[in-house]
């Protein structure tokens, strides 16, 4: 084919003019389409080819015997930017969002929009194929007649229906003829070639290797997940989406980073979400017309637009209305079913209760924290960078935002996770989508120096006793053991004897320093490390474990099984998972065993999904573990290592770790990708060892105050993108004993030696 002009290269069409995805470290453009729609860019739409319709050159696509596909280039039909925008009614946007106005609100009908229903529900665009297939072939024409009187007198059906209700369309008197007329105009306008998608990870856009892979795709749908054993890569990798309907795409490497494409058949009412759904989780096959699609899809309009991010007032209660696509969507449900949802804005604000109100960001808890507590806002634009994030620094005491560090003069990429050395005089922070690590001062800011580690490094932790760091390369198969205070890699560890590509993201140490376990999302398993030897047992886990941690006596360890959604516990000597009454090698604790993904989650039962950081507290009390898809934290007993309750999080929930609570006890400190804020949650308010009673307690905003330090001037997405958390004093075993001086002195003795080793 020559070359496509650069008009074509849109993040529309079909066929041999490819939808192309940009991967970039710019927030709201992580998949960048190059189209806005409703604020963010990840979005694409595509028109599946059929013969006899419109052709990329505006021409008609000629009819062929025997349902050959003719090679031309302009079978493919691409869809303007124009059209895509129609689609999604973006050109009606206005006056088809914020329709549902809240619980025991009047909702209007469809035909009390003020807007044009059949533009609304892309029936102009169904009318226009099926002349075009009329006019084509001769032999189609009475039933494109049809089809054109069948669809006006769908339109008169519907008008006094409301706006936020799905449709049976086999329901509807003219629904059930109309969907028969349009199938048999399929046999006259067979499919074309299939949907071209690339990826591109340049260098330039992106600092760090990614690696996309489908999350959802509609049944049928070959190459799914389009994973790649290879592993993250810079250069361009190319899919073909065979079959109509949603096709979801995460970044293995950073997997809140997401794209989409809806590959729509011209021949239906509404974009295609296909019959039923494939989801890279749990190998579910559903109707689209489900729980779980509708909520990813909520989840994808909310992550991927920065205008739908809560923002939290710090004194004040708001409304937070987050805006999805007004656009007619064509799902079926598990009988068969045609559903249109003829405004998915209105549907999703009816599902999901929008608006919501946001109560006060500012609610400090009864009993004050002790030291300070590092949140890495990931998410922060900073005037004199044109990468984005900071750290953090909050008082634990008094709750002020003392400290932001957004380091412009080395350009700092999305800094990630943190940790710090026995004397707390540095601040270790990763640059997860580059290839280093930083050494800040902790008390001043001032950066010290980098080290250049490898590829995309997620976490880091000390090792007690030595100080030395372990660092985990996200995009990579190695650990990797930096010299106490940085500037010198001294060894590396692979995590994959086998030799498979695992890319390891939040490792976890022992309290002794000798033991490390990574989870590794390729390949659905652990690696238990010797850091001594450098020898490499592995454990299987869940679906895509994207984080761990250990019980204080290093006889468990936990990973978050992010697409698994479950919690897997693997004994590291004797059997130590509890599994009813009995001690065994490993268990599964089910996240979703209150949830039916057709159905949705059981009312005031627990119910996790989409997992990331899970520390156990100190004292061996309770597991704490952040939920993405539920904005829940379930608190799990390791003495019975099942889930006792759930608590709120915010939107995009992600990091937590505990620090020390004034007089005795902890705290856990939550941070939320998509909200300004963390939550403050003791699992055990009254000391009584009981930790049903566990409860948030209290809320912070992380903005930047008048009385904040900031090395920059913050321009955008301020407070925003929580992930790590450091809370310091480090109160974990191993690394409490070493407190000394004021540090030591501002815990209790329980404090200082958290199960009571005596060291």
């Amino acid at each position: 084919m020559a070359a496509v002009p650069a008009a074509a290269q849109q993040p529309v069409g079909a066929g041999p003019l490819p939808v192309t995805f940009h991967i970039k470290d710019d927030n709201g453009k992580w998949f960048d389409s190059g189209l806005n729609l409703f604020g963010g860019q990840s979005l694409a739409i595509a028109e599946l080819p059929r013969v006899g319709t419109s052709a990329a050159d505006g021409s008609i696509v000629p009819s062929v015997p025997d349902g050959a596909l003719p090679s031309l280039p302009g079978v493919a039909g691409l869809v303007s930017p124009q059209e895509a925008r129609s689609l999604t009614n973006m050109d009606q946007a206005e006056g088809l969002t914020g329709l549902v106005k809240g619980t025991g609100q009047p909702v209007p009908a469809l035909g009390q929009t003020g807007q044009n229903l059949a533009q609304m529900l892309n029936l102009d665009s169904t009318l226009k194929t099926v002349k075009e297939i009329g006019v084509s072939n001769p032999e189609a024409l009475p039933t494109a007649l049809k089809a054109e009187r069948l669809l006006g007198a769908f339109t008169q059906q519907v008008v006094g229906l409301p706006v936020d209700a799905p449709i049976n369309l086999n329901q509807l008197p003219v629904g059930v003829d109309l969907q028969g007329a349009l199938n048999e105009l399929q046999e006259f306008a067979v499919k074309g070639p299939p949907v071209t998608v690339k990826f591109v990870v340049d260098p330039k856009e992106s600092e760090g290797l990614r690696n996309p892979m489908g999350l959802i795709a509609p049944e049928g749908a070959q190459g799914f997940p389009f994973m790649d054993a290879k592993g993250a890569f810079f250069g361009e990798k190319q899919i073909q989406l065979t079959e109509p309907g949603l096709y979801a795409f995460a970044d293995m490497v950073s997997p809140y980073m997401l794209g989409a494409v809806v590959v729509d058949d011209p021949l239906t009412i509404g974009l295609d979400f296909g019959k039923r759904s494939q989801i890279n989780s749990r190998e579910l096959n559903v109707p689209s017309h489900s729980d779980i699609v509708n909520r990813l899809v909520n989840a994808f309009f909310n992550i991927t637009n920065p205008n739908n991010w809560q923002k939290f007032d710090p004194k004040n209660p708001v409304s937070w209305n987050p805006t999805q696509a007004p656009a007619p969507i064509l799902q079926y449900d598990e009988a068969g079913n045609p559903i249109l949802i003829p405004i998915l804005d209105a549907y999703f604000d009816s599902k999901f209760k929008y608006p919501k109100t946001l109560n006060p960001g500012d609610k400090a808890p009864p009993v004050p924290g002790v030291g300070e507590v590092w949140l890495d806002t990931e998410m922060e634009e900073f005037g004199e960078k044109d990468k984005v994030g900071s750290a953090t620094r909050i008082n634990a005491e008094n709750w002020k935002i003392e400290r932001k560090i957004g380091a412009p003069g080395i350009n700092m990429n999305n800094p990630h996770n943190m940790w710090t050395d026995k004397d707390y005089k540095f601040l270790y922070q990763s640059e997860w989508f580059d290839d280093e690590i930083n050494a800040f001062d902790r008390e001043t800011g001032k950066h010290i120096v980098n080290t250049q580690v490898g590829h995309n490094p997620a976490h880091i932790m000390t090792k007690p006793g030595t100080d030395q760091l372990i660092v985990g390369l996200n995009a990579g198969n190695e650990i990797v053991e930096v010299a106490p205070g940085g500037g010198a890699v001294t060894k590396r560890i692979n995590v994959s004897p086998s030799g498979e590509i695992r890319h390891p993201h939040a490792h976890w140490l022992s309290y002794d320093g000798k033991t490390a376990i990574t989870p590794n999302v390729m390949t659905d398993n652990a690696s238990i490390i010797d850091l001594d030897s450098g020898a490499v047992k592995t454990e299987k886990t869940g679906q895509f474990p994207i984080a761990t941690s250990m019980t204080s006596d290093a006889s468990k360890a936990y990973t978050a099984d992010f697409t698994g959604q479950s919690i897997t516990c693997v004994s590291l000597k004797e059997n130590a998972c509890a599994d009813n009454g009995k001690l065994v090698h490993s268990k599964t604790i089910d996240l979703w065993e209150n949830y039916s993904p057709i159905a949705g989650p059981a009312e005031g039962k627990p119910f996790g999904g989409l997992s990331i950081q899970l520390p156990v507290s100190p004292d061996n009390k309770a597991l704490v573990a952040a939920n993405v898809l539920s904005q829940t934290v379930s608190v799990v007993d390791p003495k019975t290592d099942k889930v006792v309750k759930d608590l709120p999080c915010s939107a995009g929930c992600h990091g937590i770790n505990f620090g020390a609570k004034k007089g005795g006890g902890y705290y856990a400190y939550v941070s939320n990708k998509f909200a300004n804020v963390m939550q403050i949650i003791d699992v055990d308010p009254n000391m009584d060892g009981n930790i049903a009673d566990a409860a948030v307690v209290g809320t912070k905003t992380l903005d930047a105050t008048a009385d904040t330090k900031v090395d920059g001037t913050i321009t955008g997405a301020s407070g925003m993108g929580g992930q790590g958390v450091l809370a310091i004093p480090l109160v974990y075993n191993g690394w409490a004993q070493q407190n000394a001086g004021k540090w030591a002195e501002m815990l209790t003795p329980q404090q200082r030696d958290p199960i009571g080793t005596g060291k």
